[in-house]
C-alpha cells in the first residue's frame, strides 16, 4: 500500500458521489429514525422501571449490564444524529443529539461533535486526530517513546491492558465532556451543563434512593463499566491497526478515508451492535448518509475502489480485534525492547 501516491484523478471521489446520490442512498429516512428512537427509549424506560420493581438486589447488576447495552445504543443515534442524518435540518438533528447526549446519557453533545468533526477531517493523523492522541495509549513507536512514568509502563502492555482499560471509558466521557462545558470550551455551555445537571441527579438520585450504598456503588460501576467496553469495542476496530498519516501525505479525500478505515464483515446482527459503525469505510466517505444505507452503499464503494486499485479493508469482528491488539503491542515494542537490553547490560 502506497500512502504516498498522490490522486491520479481527483475527480474519482465525484464520480463516486454522482454514483451514490443517483442511487438515492443520500435520501432520508425519517421513519427508520423514529421507529429506532422509540424502541430505544422505550428501552431505557423499561430498563428504569425494572430497576425501580427490583429494589434492593443484587439481581440488579444484570440490569446494570442491559443498561449498558442500552446506552450505548442511545449513543449510535446520538452520533447519527451528529452527522445529520436523522432529519433535514441542521436544528432537528441537533437538538435531539444534544437531548440524547446530555440528558439522556450524560455526555456532553458538543464536545464530542468537536472532537469527532476533528476526527472525521484527518482520520489516523498522528498531529491532527485527537482519536491518536490518548494518554494511555500510543500508537506509533514516535509516541511510546514520548510516555512517561505510569503511562510509560501501560503503554509498554497496552495489549494486554487494552480491554480492562475500556472499563474506564464510560466514565472518562462524563468527567471529560463535562469539564469541556464547565470550561466553557463548547457553545451553549450553559444549556449542556444543565442537561447534564438534570441526568446526573436523576441517575444517582435513583440509583441511590432504590438501592443501599454498597449495591448502588456496585451498580454504578458494573453499569459505567459496560458501557465504556461496548463503547470502545465498537469504535476500536475501525481504525486502530490501519495505516497512520503524518504531515505532508500526499493522499486526496477518498483516499484518506479508504486507506484509514476497516470495515468488520456481518449480518443484521453486526450492523445492530455496532450501530452501523462497522460500514466505517462508507461512513466516512459519505459522513450523512442514514444507517440503513449503508449496507447497500458498500458494494458500489468496495466494487469502485477495486477498479483503481485502492486497498479496501474489511474483516470478521474477532478478526479485528485481532489485528488492533496486534498493532498496539507492536506500537510498545521499542519500549519493552529497551527494558530488555537494559537487564541484558547489567548483568
Amino acid at each position: 500500500m502506497n500512502l504516498d501516491a498522490s490522486s491520479r484523478r481527483g475527480s474519482d471521489f465525484a464520480e463516486l458521489s454522482r454514483t451514490v446520490k443517483q442511487a438515492g442512498l443520500l435520501d432520508r429516512r425519517i421513519g427508520f429514525y423514529v421507529v429506532c428512537l422509540v424502541g430505544a427509549l422505550g428501552a431505557l424506560a423499561a430498563a428504569v422501571a425494572g430497576v425501580v420493581a427490583l429494589g434492593d438486589s443484587w439481581w440488579q447488576l444484570g440490569l446494570a449490564a442491559v443498561l449498558a447495552v442500552v446506552y450505548t445504543q442511545i449513543a449510535f443515534l446520538g452520533h447519527d444524529a451528529g452527522h445529520r442524518q436523522m432529519f433535514a435540518t441542521n436544528k432537528a438533528n441537533g437538538t435531539v443529539g444534544l437531548l440524547l447526549g446530555n440528558l439522556v446519557i450524560g455526555v456532553g453533545y458538543g464536545w464530542w461533535m468537536g472532537k469527532h468533526n476533528r476526527h472525521h477531517a484527518n482520520p489516523n493523523h498522528e498531529d491532527e486526530d485527537p482519536d491518536v492522541d490518548i494518554a494511555v495509549l500510543a500508537f506509533s513507536a514516535e509516541q511510546a517513546q514520548r510516555k512517561r512514568g505510569f503511562f510509560r509502563w501501560v503503554v509498554k502492555n497496552q495489549a494486554w491492558l487494552f480491554f480492562p482499560l475500556l472499563l474506564l471509558e464510560g466514565f472518562s466521557l462524563h468527567v471529560i465532556s463535562t469539564a469541556a462545558a464547565a470550561r466553557r470550551e463548547v457553545r451553549g455551555w450553559r444549556l449542556e451543563l444543565v442537561l447534564l445537571a438534570v441526568h446526573f441527579v436523576a441517575y444517582f438520585g435513583l440509583v441511590f434512593a432504590v438501592m443501599s450504598p454498597g449495591k448502588a456503588i456496585a451498580f454504578i460501576a458494573v453499569h459505567q463499566g459496560l458501557f465504556g467496553v461496548y463503547m470502545g469495542c465498537s469504535f476500536a476496530p475501525n481504525h486502530k491497526g490501519m495505516p497512520v498519516l503524518s504531515a505532508g501525505h500526499r493522499l486526496d479525500f477518498l483516499r484518506k478515508q479508504v486507506l484509514t478505515s476497516r470495515n468488520v464483515t456481518g449480518g443484521w446482527f453486526t450492523d445492530f451492535l455496532l450501530g452501523g459503525l462497522n460500514y466505517q469505510i462508507e461512513h466516512h466517505l459519505f459522513p450523512n448518509m442514514p444507517r440503513p444505507h449503508l449496507r447497500r452503499v458498500r458494494v458500489l464503494v468496495r466494487d469502485f475502489c477495486r477498479e483503481r486499485g485502492i486497498s479496501y479493508a474489511e474483516c470478521g469482528l474477532f478478526s479485528s480485534y485481532g489485528f488492533v491488539l496486534k498493532f498496539l503491542h507492536e506500537a510498545g515494542a521499542e519500549l519493552r525492547g529497551g527494558e530488555k537490553l537494559a537487564r541484558t547490560a547489567s548483568r
